[in-house]
């Protein structure tokens, strides 16, 4: 009997030595497999955490999100815009993020709700062909586009959900009347309608097109592996909402059983490895300074004095601006 007592006295205290098995997370991510997949394994590796991903369209995510409520086994959502995540605060379905995850973070990289905060960041620029625009034809802001020079040669793609996240701050920084009015100026003025970002940046090098509304990592891609390509890129004047820097954001949902691991997966995505991973390869922007600069990017201090100052929980409205395409007939 007691050798029995002595043995389950020892099975216990080894028990209580050994380490708890880390928690799995269930992702959904609206991020690309072939983009996120490399940073998602490396934190997998760091910590022993295993990381189950849905992938799926940003959208739709936050569509089922708000349809699965508490049920939902997702820990954490991320999300390719600032709109969705907007969406998701609004339903009360995320955790409120610790203060110190915000720490030295630009505004334009933070929730004002507190409970989601920018993994990386995407900045509109407008593309252009340097054998064929001249330095006084930059426009200073997107609204000059509806001049009579620009005619025929604008390209944009009104389908396409950066566009149209852009087109939700535009009405929010300018109303739904101003928008409407630019969308049926330049649709009169001959905006050439493209699929994508990259077939506009394309275009331009075919010369089908003279200047693209575009996100600025396309044209690092295709001068990755053609450094001779044709195509430059600039921002508007100072402040304009053509400058409008997007994010991806990651958030915690107030479901999940795993919060302190899910706090672990957003505070790896802000470290330097994530961040230089973020601007390295992908081209897009840092949300930090402690990363290397990516040469083919404006730094980091000329990106906060271009870009609007726009609260980007006010970019969920995606339907408003979907049918102020479609009374603009651009849909």
């Amino acid at each position: 009997m007691q050798k029995t007592v002595i043995a389950s006295a020892t099975l216990l205290s080894t028990l209580l030595a050994a380490p708890l098995a880390a928690a799995d997370l269930t992702l959904y991510s609206g991020r690309g497999e072939s983009m996120v997949d490399p940073i998602i394994a490396q934190f997998e590796r760091n910590t022993g955490i295993n990381v189950n991903v849905r992938y799926g369209d940003t959208a739709q995510l936050a569509v089922l999100l708000q349809e699965e409520g508490e049920r939902s086994p997702a820990d954490l959502y991320w999300g390719q815009d600032a709109g969705a995540m907007g969406a998701i605060s609004q339903a009360g379905l995320l955790a409120e993020l610790p203060d110190d995850i915000y720490e030295g973070l630009p505004s334009i990289y933070t929730s004002e709700t507190g409970n989601w905060v920018a993994a990386s960041g995407r900045a509109r620029v407008f593309a252009y062909s340097p054998e064929r625009v001249s330095e006084d034809e930059y426009p200073d802001s997107v609204f000059d586009l509806t001049d009579e020079r620009y005619e025929g040669r604008v390209g944009w793609a009104p389908t396409n959900g950066s566009f149209q996240s852009f087109i939700t701050a535009m009405r929010v920084e300018h109303g739904d009347e101003r928008t409407l009015e630019w969308l049926e100026d330049m649709r009169d003025n001959g905006a050439v309608t493209f699929r994508n970002n990259t077939t506009q940046v394309q275009g331009i090098a075919d010369g089908e097109i003279d200047f693209g509304l575009v996100n600025n990592y396309y044209l690092p891609r295709f001068l990755a592996t053609d450094e001779d390509f044709p195509v430059e890129q600039a921002f508007f004047a100072e402040g304009d909402i053509g400058n409008l820097v997007n994010v991806a954001g990651i958030a915690v949902l107030e479901s999940s059983d795993n919060k302190e691991e899910a706090m672990e997966f957003v505070r790896f995505l802000l470290s330097p490895a994530a961040q230089q991973y973020f601007t390295g390869n992908v081209y897009e922007y840092p949300v930090t300074r402690d990363v290397i600069q990516n040469p083919e990017l404006e730094d980091f201090d000329r990106l906060l004095e271009v870009s609007p100052q726009i609260d980007l929980d006010e970019l969920e409205d995606l339907e408003g601006t979907l049918n102020l395409l479609r009374d603009a007939e651009l849909l």
